[in-house]
C-alpha cells in the first residue's frame, strides 16, 4: 500500500493438472513450515463448522471449526494462566519470539501468500505486501520489548517514585477479512512483545491467512502454550471476547457499525477499547497538480484490493479546470484494468469477498446513477467481480459519495475554491486518511491542518502503511492513533505508579 505492489503472476495450482482445486478433508495439512498438528492444538471448538470459500471460484478450500462463547470463556482463562509467567520472562525471550516469526513470514512467503490470494481474494502482489508488513510488525513489536517501561518522580515526600509499564493482561483482537493478515498481526505482536496473551477473532470469511497461519508462525517461533487463541466465530463469539472478565483490552478493526457495539459493550463492563473503523477519505486533486500523475495515484486509492480498503480514496475533489481532463483519463485507466480470479491469471483485481458485498456495492452505485451521478465506466460484475467503475457529478445526495462503498467506486466531485475544496473535504462523519496532490507542499501542509483527519499523504494517494508508524482516525474512523510505533505501548500496557520508602511512613491517626 506504501508503494506499487510487485505486478501480479500466474500462479500453479500445485498437484491438480486439471486447474480444478482440491477438497481437502477437514484439518488439512496445508502449511508445510510446520507440523500440521497445529490445526489439532487445543481443545475442539465447540461452535459448529464452516467451510474456507475461495471467492474467485467458490471452491472449498477447507473446513473450518468455529469457536461458540463457552469456547471464548475456556480460553481465556488457559490465556490467563499462561499470560502470568509470559509477563515475567525476560524482554530478551518475548524479542526472540518475535524476531523469530517475522523471519518465518518471510521464509515461508509462499504458502501464506497462496492462502491470502485464494481465500482472501488478494491479487499476489498484495499478498507480498502482507507478508512485508507482517515481518515488520513482529520486528518493530520484538524492539518494544525492551523500550524504557517508566520514568522516577519527583515526590514530596522521603521515597523513591516511579511509573512502570506493566502489561494489560489478555488482549482480546477482533479483526476483518480485508487486510487479514495485517490487520490482526499489528494488535497480535506488540501485545505478545509486551508480556500479553491474545485472544483472536479473525473474520471466519478468511480464518486461515487471518487467523490460524499466525497460530502457526508463532507456534514454530517458539511462543509458549496457552498465550495465542484463535477463535474464528460470528457476532455472538465476538461479543464473548468483549465481555469475558479476564480480558483487560480489546483492539477491534471494522465497520463503524460494529465499532460502535463493541465500544458500547466495552464500556458496560469497563474495558479499555481501541477501535479503527470505516472511512470515506478524500483525495483533493489542486489546481497546479499534474493530471495524469494524479489520476495514476487516484486508480491504486480506489481500485487496489477492489477498494476493499478502510483507507481506498472513496471521494475525487478535483479543481474545476482540470475535472473533465481527470474524469476522462480516470476512466481510461479502469477500463485497462484487468478483472479476474489472481490465484491462475494476471489480474488487477480479484473478486469481491462475498455476494453479499457484491449486492451492496451494485445498489449503491445504482442509487448513485438514480441520484444524478454519471456512470462513465464499470457499474457491472460477473459473479464476485465487479469492474473499476467511475462515477462522474457526485454531490451531497449521491449514495456512492457519502458513504463508505467498499467496492471498486471512484466518485469525482469538482471544486472552485480552496475554501470549497477544503469544506468538502472535512464534510461527512469519517476522517481517516487524507490524500493531496499539488505541486506545492506548502499549501497542501497549510490546507491539512483545516481538515480533521488522523492520516495526511501529500503527493500520494490515501492507502498506505508502515509498521512504524501510528495508524488511526478521528469522528466515525475511530478513536485514534492506536498502532503502530510508540502507540502500542499505550494500547497494550498499563502504567503502574509505585513509591518506595526506607522506613514506614509516618501519619497522624
Amino acid at each position: 500500500m506504501a508503494r506499487a505492489a510487485a505486478p501480479p503472476r500466474r500462479v500453479p495450482v500445485p498437484g491438480t493438472p486439471s486447474g480444478t482445486p482440491p477438497i481437502p478433508t477437514r484439518r488439512p495439512r496445508v502449511m508445510p513450515l510446520l507440523d500440521p498438528t497445529f490445526w489439532q492444538d487445543g481443545p475442539t471448538l465447540t461452535g459448529g463448522t464452516a467451510p474456507v470459500l475461495e471467492p474467485a471460484t467458490g471452491h472449498t478450500l477447507a473446513t473450518l471449526d468455529l469457536a461458540s462463547p463457552g469456547d471464548v470463556a475456556d480460553a481465556a482463562v488457559r490465556a490467563a494462566a499462561a499470560q502470568r509467567d509470559w509477563a515475567r520472562s525476560t524482554h530478551l525471550e518475548r524479542a526472540a519470539v518475535l524476531r523469530r516469526a517475522g523471519d518465518l513470514f518471510s521464509a515461508h512467503a509462499g504458502e501464506l501468500r497462496d492462502w491470502l490470494v485464494r481465500e482472501s481474494g488478494s491479487i499476489p502482489g498484495k499478498g507480498d505486501f502482507e507478508l512485508h508488513v507482517a515481518a515488520q510488525e513482529c520486528y518493530e513489536a520484538a524492539a518494544l520489548a525492551s523500550r524504557p517501561t517508566g520514568q522516577v518522580l519527583a515526590s514530596e515526600s522521603p521515597r523513591l517514585s516511579f511509573t512502570r509499564r506493566v502489561p494489560a493482561g489478555v488482549v482480546g483482537v477482533v479483526a476483518p477479512f480485508n487486510a487479514p493478515l495485517i490487520l490482526a498481526i499489528r494488535s497480535v505482536a506488540p501485545a505478545l512483545a509486551l508480556g500479553n496473551a491474545v485472544l483472536l477473532k479473525p473474520d471466519r470469511r478468511t480464518a486461515v491467512c487471518g487467523g490460524l497461519a499466525l497460530a502457526a508462525v508463532f507456534a514454530a517461533a517458539g511462543l509458549p502454550a496457552g498465550l495465542l487463541h484463535v477463535l474464528p466465530g460470528g457476532a455472538a463469539t465476538g461479543a464473548a471476547v468483549v465481555e469475558d472478565p479476564r480480558v483487560r483490552v480489546v483492539s477491534f478493526t471494522g465497520s463503524t457499525a460494529s465499532g460502535r457495539a463493541v465500544g458500547e459493550l466495552a464500556g458496560r463492563h469497563l474495558k479499555r477499547v481501541h477501535l479503527e473503523l470505516g472511512g470515506n477519505s478524500a483525495l483533493l486533486v489542486l489546481r497546479d497538480a499534474d493530471v495524469e500523475a494524479a489520476v495514476a495515484q487516484a486508480s491504486w486509492g480506489s481500485f487496489f484490493h477492489q477498494g476493499q480498503i478502510c483507507m481506498t480514496a472513496g471521494r475525487h475533489l478535483v479543481h474545476a479546470s482540470l475535472y473533465d481532463e481527470y474524469v476522462e483519463r480516470l476512466a481510461a485507466r479502469a477500463d485497462a484494468l484487468a478483472v479476474g480470479d489472481p490465484y491462475r491469471e494476471q489480474v488487477h483485481l480479484g473478486p469481491l469477498i462475498d455476494a453479499s458485498q457484491v449486492e451492496r456495492v451494485h445498489a449503491l452505485v445504482e442509487a448513485s446513477t438514480a441520484q444524478g451521478a454519471k456512470l462513465v465506466t464499470g457499474g457491472s460484475h460477473r459473479d464476485l467481480f465487479y469492474r473499476p467503475t467511475v462515477l462522474a457529478g457526485a454531490a451531497d445526495d449521491t449514495p456512492c459519495y457519502t458513504e463508505e462503498v467498499f467496492g471498486p467506486v471512484a466518485p469525482v466531485r469538482s471544486f472552485a475554491t480552496e475554501e470549497e475544496a477544503v469544506a468538502l473535504a472535512a464534510a461527512g462523519p469519517y476522517g481517516l486518511s487524507l490524500g493531496i496532490v499539488t505541486r506545492d507542499v506548502g499549501r497542501a501542509l497549510d490546507l491539512s491542518e483545516r481538515i480533521p483527519t488522523g492520516i495526511v499523504h501529500i503527493n500520494d494517494q490515501t492507502v498506505n502503511d508502515e509498521a512504524v508508524a501510528p495508524f488511526g482516525g478521528v469522528g466515525a474512523s475511530g478513536n485514534g492513533s492506536r498502532f503502530g510505533g510508540e502507540a502500542n505501548l499505550d494500547a497494550f500496557t498499563e502504567l503502574r505508579w509505585t513509591t518506595a520508602r526506607t522506613d514506614p511512613a509516618g501519619h497522624p491517626f
